[in-house]
């Protein structure tokens, strides 16, 4: 009997990085709004060197606002997808993006946890997609809906990881031709 082995470890061929609606006031009321700002930031730059695709999200911004600039400053080669669902798979835009991407690993941060996060892990989920909730690169505006919904994530099937285990499980070793520049990111 031949017995199939899938790393449950993330790779840079196979994964893609999905930031959700960081934006507006809202972005300044999270838990731990700074970590989580500065988190994403790194995300981002750890995406771009290692040539993950990046996609992401504003919700409503007519009403809610654009992406902060803390965050839309290391956005500038990508534009969002606009979405009024809460999830992100409610967004055909978004599903054709993703879609074209043909990545099955997909690291997810952004806010709110509880609500815009949290519905979109589950649809990813059903979709059979594997994923990772980066838990100090999501929030809500208080902390205790951030806890259930990362509980509730991780029962589901998503894997709970941090900015610093995921720019590294990337990356595998300190011999990759881009880890210099990925240490400054988590340093």
């Amino acid at each position: 009997m031949r017995i199939e082995f899938e790393s449950k470890m993330f790779s840079i061929d196979h994964a893609a990085l999905l930031i959700i609606d960081v934006q507006g006031k809202l972005a300044n009321l999270v838990y731990e709004k700074n970590k989580i700002h500065r988190n994403i930031g790194s995300l981002i730059e750890a995406a771009k060197i290692l040539t993950l695709p990046v996609i992401y999200t504003e919700q409503a911004p007519e009403k809610i606002g654009k992406t902060i600039p803390a965050i839309a400053k290391h956005l500038k080669k990508f534009s969002p997808v606009v979405k009024k669902s809460f999830s992100c798979c409610g967004s055909m835009e978004f599903l054709q993006k993703l879609n074209a991407l043909n990545r099955q690993q997909i690291i997810v941060c952004g806010i709110e946890t509880h609500v815009c996060v949290y519905q979109t892990v589950m649809d990813l989920l059903d979709r059979r997609f594997k994923l990772q909730v980066v838990v100090d690169a999501v929030s809500s505006r208080a902390k205790e809906n951030k806890d259930i919904a990362l509980e509730r994530m991780k029962i589901a099937g998503a894997l709970l990881t941090s900015t610093e285990m995921i720019i590294c499980e990337l990356v595998r070793t300190s011999e990759h031709k881009n880890f210099r520049e990925i240490i400054k990111l988590i340093k």
